[in-house]
């Protein structure tokens, strides 16, 4: 059996170790604006004891007009030490869905740097269903100093992209629901085009995802599989605007799977400009 820990907590182990000095709880929740949920203001209700919240929208490259994209590393450096949050800690982190946008923040820590950055198993779903401490709190941890080590190849551009699949060296993989990579559905932004990137290959996120949690290593594997994904050549992921693809990061990195690159921008960039090829229907 593979041992997990390197990527999860148990709510059982959180709860032992909430005072622990050298343990920070995340909120990493988000949602979709057609979702009709605020998740800053969900955690100012209810969070787990002693978490700060983790704003993936505000915690985003300033120049860029795109949603949510990865900062820069001098912004990361300035948004984790005003949250209190150093490289010598342990992160754990969690979103109110269970496993939905809490990737996303582990896979920045990680681009970051970071050493020792964990997701908290089931999320706050499986925290209070289990009857385990809850607060409305400001939280406000001291400043601390993170230093922020940037790892460039864990990010893709459009260009990269382009570059990639037009040599047949890259598989890329859309975690987006199958009806929106297929085009049958609209996208949640309005001004972007249905479809996707010629030469992509569909595994929706939630594939990997059973009541709130990453299913076992074999039904990974599995689903890679079935996807018609190659574990062995390059791999990059994408989704709408980079959120969910991380999960897929996630599961190739159980698998032992290294090199994967996230393409930021994702559809939200590419299905947005006049030019790019844009394909329908389901892959090859």
């Amino acid at each position: 059996m593979t041992d997990l820990s390197t990527w999860f907590v148990s709510t059982a182990w959180l709860g032992e170790h909430l005072a622990d000095p050298g343990v920070v709880v995340v909120d990493g929740s988000w949602h979709l604006a057609t979702a009709g949920r605020n998740a800053r203001q969900e955690y100012d209700e209810i969070h787990i004891p002693g978490a700060v919240f983790f704003d993936i929208d505000a915690i985003s490259d300033k120049e860029n007009p795109l949603p949510h994209m990865l900062p820069t590393p001098q912004e990361f450096t300035a948004a984790a030490g005003a949250l209190g949050i150093d490289g010598g800690l342990k992160i754990v982190v969690y979103d109110s869905l269970g496993l939905s946008s809490a990737p996303r923040v582990w896979w920045t820590f990680k681009v970051m740097g970071a050493g020792d950055v964990v997701i908290l198993d089931g999320g706050l779903p499986k925290w209070r269903a289990e009857g385990r401490p809850l607060a409305a709190d400001t939280v406000v941890r001291p400043p601390r100093s993170f230093k922020a080590k940037y790892a460039p190849d864990g990010v893709a551009d459009r260009a990269s992209i382009a570059a990639g699949l037009a040599g047949g060296g890259v598989t890329l993989v859309d975690a987006r629901p199958a009806v929106r990579f297929r085009g049958e559905a609209p996208e949640p932004r309005p001004w972007v085009k249905s479809g996707h990137i010629p030469g992509s290959r569909s595994l929706p996120a939630t594939e990997l995802i059973a009541d709130g949690r990453l299913k076992p290593p074999a039904a990974l594997r599995e689903a890679f599989a079935e996807a018609g994904i190659d574990l062995a050549g390059p791999i990059v992921t994408s989704c709408g605007s980079g959120i969910n693809a991380a999960t897929l990061n996630l599961a190739l990195d159980i698998l032992g799977v290294s090199g994967v690159g996230l393409y930021d921008g994702s559809w939200t960039e590419w299905g947005a400009l006049p030019n790019t090829p844009i394909a329908v229907g389901s892959p090859d």
